[in-house]
C-alpha cells in the first residue's frame, strides 16, 4: 500500500503558490512574445495612386525604412502585402529624428509579390505622397535614387509630378513579329484582327499593342486575356508586360460636365503575369511608353490618359522632347500601420 498526501487548494498557502507560479509563467511568455514581435517595428502605408479618392487607382504599400533590412525580407514583405508593388524608402546623407522631414534625397526600391523591378510609376507617386503628406517633409522637390537612375518628384498645385525617362516603343523585327504573334492573340483573343501597331520598349520589356481607332472604351474593357496562356507562350525573356491601348473618343470621360464635351486622349490596359500581376490597375511606367507614341500620333505634348482597369485611374503625360516625360497624378493614403518583424 502506497501512502499518499492530499493538498487542498482551499489552503491559503497553496492558493498563493499557484497564483505566483501562474503569474510568473504568463509574464515570461508575454515577455518572450513581445521580444519576438517587437524585434523590429516599421511604419507602413497603403496608398491609392493616380486617383483622388479611396478604393480606386492603383494600390501601393510604402515602407519608410528606419532600420536596414535585407533584400529577402523586402521580398517577403512585398509577398505578404500582395499588392502590385511595395516601395521601400530610406533617406540619403541624413540621419536623426528630422531626416524624414528635411531630407530631399532618398533611395527607392520596388518589389512585386514575386520579384524586384526596375521602374514603377504608381509606387513612386505613392512614395512621394507619403513623404510629403504623412511624414511632413517640407521640401517641394524630392530625388529618388533607383535602378532606373535618379527620378524626381515635385509638387504641382494639388498634384504630384514625376520626372521619368522616356521609353519610346520601337518596331518589332520580322522574327519578333512571328515569335510574339501567339502572345498577342492570347491577350486580344477575337479582337486580334483589330491590332494596328505592335511595338516594344526594349528597356522595360513592355509590348505595346495599339487597336484601331474604331475600337471603343467598351471594346477595350471587354478584352479578356488568358494570363496562363501568356505565361506558357512566352518565358518573359523579351516581354515582361503587355500594354493594350486605343485612341480616346468623345464621351469616354466619366467626369464630363453636362453640356461640355470632354474626352481622354488615350485609353489603355496593362497585363503583367510574368511579374505576378495579371492586370495592373494603373501603371505609371506604361505611360513612359504611351506618351511619346501618342504624342507623335496626336500632335499633343500633353495627354490626358485613363487606364481602364476595374479600379481605373487618371494619368496626365507631358512629353518634353529631351528624352524625359512628366507623369502627373494624385494619391490618397488609405491605411496607416506598423510592420512587426
Amino acid at each position: 500500500m502506497v501512502a499518499t498526501r492530499s493538498y487542498s487548494l482551499a489552503s491559503p498557502f497553496w492558493r498563493e503558490r499557484v497564483a505566483s507560479v501562474c503569474s510568473s509563467l504568463l509574464c515570461s511568455s508575454s515577455s518572450a512574445n513581445t521580444q519576438n514581435v517587437l524585434k523590429m517595428q516599421l511604419k507602413i502605408f497603403t496608398v491609392d495612386a493616380f486617383t483622388g479618392k479611396p478604393f480606386s487607382g492603383n494600390q501601393a504599400a510604402v515602407v519608410p525604412l528606419s532600420q536596414n533590412i535585407d533584400d529577402a525580407t523586402m521580398q517577403k514583405i512585398a509577398t505578404e502585402m500582395n499588392l502590385s508593388e511595395t516601395s521601400f524608402l530610406a533617406p540619403l546623407n541624413a540621419d536623426g529624428p528630422d531626416a524624414w522631414t528635411t531630407c530631399s534625397q532618398f533611395s527607392l526600391r520596388w518589389f512585386t509579390p514575386v520579384c524586384e523591378i526596375v521602374l514603377c510609376g504608381h509606387a513612386t507617386l505613392a512614395a512621394a505622397h507619403v513623404i510629403f503628406q504623412n511624414l511632413g517633409n517640407t521640401n517641394n522637390q524630392l530625388e529618388f535614387q533607383t535602378l532606373s537612375g535618379t527620378l524626381i518628384a515635385r509638387k504641382e498645385n494639388h498634384l504630384l509630378l514625376l520626372d521619368f525617362p522616356e521609353n519610346d516603343p520601337l518596331s518589332l523585327t520580322s522574327e519578333e513579329e512571328q515569335t510574339l504573334s501567339p502572345l498577342v492573340e492570347a491577350v486580344l483573343g477575337e479582337e486580334k484582327p483589330r491590332a494596328r501597331t505592335v511595338a516594344i520598349s526594349r528597356t522595360l520589356k513592355y509590348l505595346m499593342v495599339q487597336l484601331d481607332d474604331g475600337c471603343t472604351r467598351h471594346d477595350l474593357e471587354n478584352i479578356r486575356p488568358d494570363s496562363r496562356a501568356m505565361e506558357r507562350l512566352h518565358d518573359g525573356s523579351k516581354v515582361k508586360a503587355v500594354i493594350v491601348c486605343v485612341k480616346g473618343r468623345p464621351g469616354d470621360r466619366e467626369d464630363a460636365q453636362e453640356g461640355v464635351e470632354k474626352e481622354y486622349d488615350v485609353l489603355s490596359r496593362f497585363f503583367a503575369p510574368w511579374y505576378g500581376v495579371d492586370e495592373d490597375p494603373v501603371t505609371g511606367s506604361a505611360h513612359t511608353v504611351l506618351g511619346p507614341f501618342w504624342s507623335r500620333r496626336l500632335g499633343h505634348k500633353e495627354l490626358s490618359c485613363y487606364q481602364c482597369s476595374p479600379r481605373g485611374g487618371k494619368v496626365v503625360v507631358r512629353t518634353r522632347g529631351d528624352g524625359r516625360v512628366d507623369i502627373i497624378g494624385q494619391a490618397v493614403t488609405v491605411i496607416t500601420g506598423h510592420l512587426n518583424l
